[in-house]
């Protein structure tokens, strides 16, 4: 089977990471599996669609950059959905605007595809720590909080339920059979930091394909800037109890048995054994270690209450209930 042309879409949304969008873009420029093309997709922002426009006007023809609105409602998961419509590559790669990816990342994801039956390949991210270290408190096994690849996934290249989204490729044929990412699930620049629009998307990919196989691989690597707000405690349990809103969701839309299935594995294996591993470390006077065991069992307290709030109003509003009702009626 060729090697598969891949476009990159990158969304973008505010000018105060201006410096990481052209890390980003650099990034995919510098692939030792080059680009079909790189889209910028502006999230509705016109003082930053102007200036992406003026900095990659010259860069406009084949494997170069092309700057385009969000031709969808504001957020994420219409952003990509712009970036899918707009883009001509076999298949589609997502990379967050804060992250930098390794020269190998797109030859990974080529690779993957030499099986017809993959739809999907994903990778890891790295976190980048503004502080330049991990805090002590911060366990491995809620990386997922800063949008990066957290303890408990297998390694190697590896069969799993979903990829995740800043970091993950499709190839075309998958948004025909499943469509889109969903509108009503995942982050909107200013709102509740909320997720699982690619949790949502592979699940309905697999039922319309139940032969379709999705891969993480983990030389696919990413580099994910964390800032430093997002380092600090109260960042972490509104982004835990934002992931409890955003299952309750997915649940709703795909049914509790997909949609909690890795959740159910994580939630009695790897956590337990992180807090284990905490008290020991405290035990033995490590630094952070009671931190890191108190933050686990709050990460999973904390989201329980986000997917027990967002299952209750779901119920009560409806098929067509939306996660900005839950959010505004939470939050009121």
């Amino acid at each position: 089977m060729s090697d598969p042309d891949i476009s990159v879409v990158i969304c973008v949304y505010t000018e105060d990471r201006w410096e990481d969008i052209l890390a980003a873009v650099s990034s995919v420029r510098a692939q030792s599996y080059p680009a079909l093309e790189t889209l910028l997709v502006v999230d509705h922002n016109p003082a930053l669609l102007e200036r992406l426009t003026k900095e990659y006007k010259e860069y406009k023809e084949a494997r170069g950059v092309r700057v385009l609105a969000n031709a969808g409602p504001r957020g994420l998961s219409a952003g990509r959905n712009t970036g899918i419509a707009a883009s001509y590559g076999e298949v589609i790669a997502f990379l967050d605007d804060d992250a930098v990816a390794e020269r190998d990342w797109l030859r990974r994801f080529a690779e993957g595809y030499a099986d017809p039956r993959v739809m999907a390949v994903g990778g890891r991210t790295v976190p980048l720590w503004a502080s330049g270290r991990r805090p002590d408190w911060f366990p491995e096994e809620f990386d997922w909080v800063v949008g990066c690849t957290y303890r408990g996934l297998p390694a190697g290249r590896v069969r799993v339920r979903n990829v995740l989204g800043g970091n993950a490729s499709f190839r075309r044929t998958a948004f025909d059979a499943a469509g889109g990412f969903a509108t009503g699930i995942g982050r909107d620049g200013d709102r509740r930091p909320l997720g699982g629009e690619e949790t949502e998307l592979c699940i309905r990919l697999t039922r319309a394909r139940p032969d379709a196989v999705l891969l993480i691989d983990d030389r696919a690597v990413i580099h994910h800037r964390v800032p430093e707000a997002r380092e600090h405690f109260g960042y972490f349990r509104t982004r835990a109890y934002a992931e409890g809103l955003s299952k309750a969701l997915v649940a709703r839309s795909v049914g509790a048995g997909k949609g909690l299935e890795s959740e159910r594995r994580y939630t009695t294996r790897v956590l337990p054994a992180g807090v284990a591993r905490g008290l020991r470390d405290a035990l033995l006077a490590r630094p952070g270690g009671a931190g890191r065991a108190g933050a686990i069992v709050t990460g999973v307290l904390t989201a329980a209450g986000g997917y027990l709030v967002g299952s209750v109003r779901a119920r009560r509003g409806g098929a067509a209930f939306s996660v900005t009702e839950i959010e505004r009626r939470s939050d009121g």
